[in-house]
């Protein structure tokens, strides 16, 4: 390890944009909304049979590589996953994150696709199995199904309390994670999907 200088902690935090400490991976999706003769919807995919979490709703997305932005990011995904070019995205803004407690971060943008963007869509099927819009009304209309679990420090029986000097029956922080669930037309949406609609579209 090289040693700290002025110079070296100029070159590193000169420009630099904060992340979360200890975060290992960042990833991006784009939450796309589509203008229908009913009024803005919100377009989910469902992934495919081949990829991880089979079955699932999701938005486009995936993990950010070196070097790019998450904004980035998001359009790369959904050329990639839905054939829409970046030419027919127009991004509104970056909503706020989440944290995952597995040490990621998960960055939404929200981004109106054009008509001809929607007209030309071709999902990849390696990676998506079904493409569906639900309308922002029905999210703002129908509250979720809210559930939630705990997240439990498990501490070593080695922990060197005294060392650090705390008593054995130290209170350790638990943590907590709420579920929103909505059911649309025989496709639940849930988990961190979920929790970004619920950001977009309740108050």
């Amino acid at each position: 390890m090289k040693d700290l200088t002025l110079a070296s902690l100029l070159n590193r935090y000169s420009g630099h944009t904060p992340t979360l400490i200890g975060t290992h991976r960042e990833y991006a999706v784009l939450c796309p909304l589509v203008q229908l003769p009913d009024g803005l919807h919100l377009l989910f995919e469902v992934r495919s049979s081949t990829v991880s979490q089979a079955g699932e709703v999701c938005f486009p997305g995936g993990r950010m590589e070196s070097g790019e932005t998450p904004t980035e990011c998001a359009l790369r995904e959904t050329w990639e996953e839905l054939h829409i070019s970046s030419s027919d995205v127009h991004v509104i803004g970056a909503c706020d994150f989440i944290c995952n407690q597995r040490n990621f971060l998960l960055r939404p943008i929200l981004g109106l696709i054009s008509p001809s963007g929607l007209e030309r869509i071709a999902p990849s099927a390696a990676e998506v199995s079904e493409v569906f819009t639900v309308p922002l009304k029905f999210f703002q209309d129908t509250p979720p199904e809210l559930w939630s679990y705990e997240l439990v420090p498990q501490i070593s029986e080695n922990f060197p309390y005294g060392e650090v000097g705390i008593p054995e029956n130290y209170p350790w922080s638990h943590g907590h994670v709420e579920l929103p669930i909505w059911h649309y037309q025989g496709h639940t949406i849930w988990g961190m999907t979920a929790r970004i609609v619920r950001d977009l579209t309740q108050e």
